[in-house]
């Protein structure tokens, strides 16, 4: 009988700070790291959480009314699914023969979302997800995703799940992750330099360890983006010595990490910019699980159980009574409906 075959392939996560508030600087400034990573020869490359078109840090420096400054220019530069924008980077993704994993902030409707999207290498989308909750002020900003949303998708690549943030302390999610048998999981993180010295929960120290022991525990593999804080976005969102205190420059703390924990590839200074790159061996994947494999032989069933319902929550369900006929609302030509959510 023969071997399964097991992809070994190079992965990249990217450190970087976006064009703050500007879509099309950012999509240029994804192909040219793609372009980097392409030509390093890797095959998948991971931008961080809301890389598109930035984190809205200003949501935890200063009250909701002053903020309001910024709310419309940040959903005029979200990125909306199937857009020219959105379409550029699945053409790079396609010319350059590259897997790509981008977080953006999602504009659907009147609304906005914290959002990933995985890239084929042909440029086809593979899945657009929402994270499931905002966390804390996130709630002023944006809305929730749902059950599909949880979701490991077999691909050519390995099995590829992709989670935001403090998604990776939600332990029934990470669970439902891991009992998908996902191989390679993309932790998108935005810069860890908020409150620093005051909310140890949100730096780098415990966030890095949540995404080196979500590899040890779902025995996969772990590709942490992490974006900065640029002086532009800095000076621009921190008026007084408070905000400048609350929010620093920099913060970028991007990782790989190996189906046992272990740290891959080389670290980036934290006030640096580039993409930290690691070559990977599925193979080596059923060592780990070999040990302890939560949602198989590790797991109790009849003691502790997952209820995952993976029903996608639709805001409005159309019901037209017999006998008449539903008049369909004006689509968007740049937007194609096959690859929305």
């Amino acid at each position: 009988m023969p071997s399964q075959n097991h992809p070994k392939l190079r992965v990249a996560a990217v450190q970087a700070a976006p064009v703050f508030l500007d879509i099309d600087g950012t999509v240029e400034k994804t192909i040219q790291l793609m372009k980097q990573a392409a030509s390093d020869g890797v095959r998948l490359i991971a931008f961080p959480e809301t890389w598109i078109p930035g984190y809205p840090w200003w949501i935890w420096l200063t009250a909701p009314a002053i903020g309001m400054q910024f709310v419309q220019r940040y959903s005029d530069n979200s990125l909306v699914v199937g857009s020219k924008e959105f379409e550029r980077i699945a053409q790079a993704a396609r010319e350059l023969e590259i897997w790509v994993s981008i977080g953006f902030s999602e504009r659907a409707g009147g609304s906005l979302y914290i959002a990933q999207a995985l890239f084929d290498d042909e440029g086809r989308l593979v899945k657009a997800r929402r994270k499931l909750k905002p966390t804390h002020v996130e709630r002023t900003v944006f809305g929730e995703g749902d059950g599909s949303d949880l979701a490991v998708m077999e691909t050519p690549i390995g099995n590829v799940g992709m989670l935001a943030c403090w998604e990776h302390l939600q332990p029934l999610s990470k669970y439902a992750m891991y009992a998908q048998n996902e191989q390679i999981h993309i932790a998108a993180w935005p810069s860890f330099s908020l409150y620093r010295g005051g909310a140890y929960a949100l730096g780098a120290e415990v966030n890095n360890a949540v995404s080196q022991v979500y590899a040890a525990e779902g025995q996969c593999f772990v590709v942490a983006p992490c974006a900065t804080v640029s002086k532009q976005m800095h000076d621009m969102l921190c008026t007084d010595d408070l905000q400048r205190q609350l929010l620093l420059q920099g913060g970028g703390f991007a990782r790989i990490y190996g189906p046992d924990g272990s740290p891959l590839g080389r670290p980036i200074p934290e006030n640096e910019e580039g993409i930290v790159v690691a070559d990977i061996d599925l193979g080596v994947i059923s060592l780990a699980k070999a040990a302890a494999d939560p949602a198989g032989h590790y797991a109790r069933p009849d003691v502790t159980r997952l209820l995952l319902n993976k029903t996608p929550g639709d805001r409005v369900v159309s019901h037209v009574p017999r006998g008449m006929v539903e008049v369909l609302p004006e689509t968007n030509p740049d937007v194609d409906p096959a690859s929305a959510n």
